[in-house]
């Protein structure tokens, strides 16, 4: 059952470009233990689906760019390849830090950006 429901959150943010795989792995990790390597594989995959269902709205409302997105995912799938090999030979309490880093300044972003257009009002 936490499976189906972790799957419905993420998608739903997913869905709405927020970053549901961030989601995905926060909630792998915390609700289901999985590993950080498995859970951020998982996340690839969660991420096949959902973006393809993202990239067939988003065509129908007139919203991508498509030169800005082929030239983004050239380059994307490049970073990728060199992503993933890095990712295996990092060590896995590394990289939950360092993710855990990343959820952190996204936060912290977040909150400023809601502080500074809040001060504009």
């Amino acid at each position: 059952m936490a499976e189906i429901l972790i799957g419905l959150v993420s998608g739903i943010v997913s869905g709405t470009g927020t970053g549901g795989g961030t989601v995905l792995i926060f909630l792998l990790l915390y609700v289901l233990g999985v590993e950080q390597h498995i859970a951020q594989a998982a996340n690839l995959i969660f991420f096949i689906p959902t973006s393809l269902v993202a990239i067939i709205v988003n065509i129908k409302n007139k919203n991508i760019n498509l030169e800005l997105a082929i030239i983004i995912s050239i380059f994307g799938i490049i970073g990728a390849i060199i992503g993933a090999n890095i990712s295996t030979h990092i060590n896995v309490i590394f990289l939950r830090k360092s993710f855990g880093i990343f959820l952190a300044i996204v936060a912290i972003h977040e909150i400023y950006t809601i502080y500074k257009n809040s001060k504009k009002v």
